[in-house]
């Protein structure tokens, strides 16, 4: 890394940005309808932290970054495209202030931005509401889910549905060991998704990220089985005051000798049971194919953007699936326009509404989502280029 040559070539068409000495002006153009994140890989051996530098006015003063592995990340705003000087050297940008908090009181984790609250990871067990089966009871979900200014997006055990919680992710129809498992209509008594413990949790400047450790469990003649291990990493990303972006990444890997198979159903997977206060005359659903309320479910998709009004103003989010994930563009399950007559909201990005999908065992398998969380209203336009963004970010790559 120390010894960097002379020449520097942008590749804008591929996404990539390359600088090639050790303190040279790149004009970096904003593409982005949004701030968006830039990645600068950094490599295992870097020894030397970078210093990222604004100029602007004819003054610079450093961008904040924060470490992601072997990877620098940064926000680059739309308003601030210009000249910014990379460098190696004794930079500690990372070490900026950050706006975000992560904290755990009452079996949840709390992620912040500026002292609102953005998602709670609920890690310890939600007990079934009074006078209704205990079965019901679980952990391992985010509830509540929150636009920027705190206006919550999600529901729990809604009187019609007890077992869907929040934005959560379990496997309708399974074959596990020659039965048939349903990990998601808790009342069967087949089976749960549980928390068992973190695997790591930061935060800094740019993100607040926790990993956990969750359990899908097969319950069985009064015993307990784990056969699949779920490993959920979850990414908050402020990019403004009215946007910010809620990562997933999901790996499963059986816990068994036996293969684990997710047979072909018309719901599961990553699910999201929407607010109360929307229902067909107040809300929204917009696919990355022109579909809407009326005609989504079936059909597949990029993204789709589901918002409505509440209580103060107006809010939602645009889920999106990454291209790597199994069955992509992954069909949708969205509720009826009619659902229990005023149309309430379940949006479903069903990765085996379509096909079986056989995870074996010693084998890893990621799916990946990604959250956009706003205040306001979202427009196609920026969906599709968040989607984008999403897919192939662009990558600034120190050359050696």
């Amino acid at each position: 890394m120390k010894n960097i040559t002379k020449s520097a070539v942008i590749l804008s068409a591929l996404g990539l940005l390359f600088y090639s000495c050790a303190e040279a002006p790149i004009t970096l153009e904003a593409k982005g309808l949004l701030p968006e994140i830039i990645r600068i890989p950094i490599g295992a051996t870097q020894a030397n932290p970078l210093e990222i530098l604004k100029n602007e006015n004819g003054k610079q003063s450093a961008v904040a970054y924060q470490q992601d592995g072997e990877n620098i990340l940064w926000k680059l705003d739309p308003s601030e495209s210009g000249a910014v000087s990379i460098k190696l050297g004794n930079g500690d940008t990372e070490n900026t202030a950050s706006d975000l908090e992560m904290k755990k009181e009452d079996g949840h984790l709390s992620i912040l931005y500026r002292g609102k609250k953005l998602m709670d990871y609920q890690y310890e067990v939600t007990e079934a509401p009074e006078g209704v089966d205990p079965a019901y009871r679980r952990s391992g979900y985010i509830h509540p889910l929150n636009t920027p200014s705190e206006q919550r997006l999600t529901r729990i055990q809604p009187k019609d549905h007890y077992h869907h919680y929040g934005i959560w992710n379990p496997w309708t129809h399974t074959l596990v060991e020659g039965d048939t498992i349903d990990f998601w209509n808790l009342v069967k008594k087949e089976g749960t998704v549980r928390f068992a413990k973190f695997l790591d949790q930061k935060t800094g400047p740019i993100f607040s990220e926790y990993s956990a450790l969750q359990e899908h469990v097969v319950l069985k003649n009064g015993a307990e089985k784990i056969v699949l291990n779920e490993v959920q990493t979850v990414r908050v990303t402020p990019l403004d005051a009215s946007h910010y972006l809620l990562d997933f990444v999901i790996d499963y890997e059986c816990a068994t000798e036996q293969p684990f198979k997710i047979i072909k159903y018309r719901y599961g997977g990553f699910g999201w049971r929407t607010t109360e206060f929307w229902d067909n005359k107040n809300s929204r659903v917009l696919s990355s194919e022109g579909m809407t309320h009326k005609n989504a479910d079936g059909t597949t998709a990029r993204w789709c953007i589901v918002d409505g009004a509440l209580p103060e103003g107006k809010g939602g989010a645009v889920m999106m699936s990454h291209p790597d994930n199994y069955n992509h563009p992954e069909p949708l399950r969205i509720w009826p326009e009619d659902q229990y007559g005023r149309g309430d909201l379940f949006a479903n990005m069903a990765t085996t509404k379509t096909t079986d999908w056989l995870l074996e065992p010693g084998k890893k398998y990621t799916l990946r989502y990604r959250m956009l969380v706003y205040d306001g209203e979202m427009s196609p336009e920026v969906a599709d280029w968040a989607w984008g963004a999403f897919a192939q970010p662009r990558v600034l790559r120190l050359e050696k």
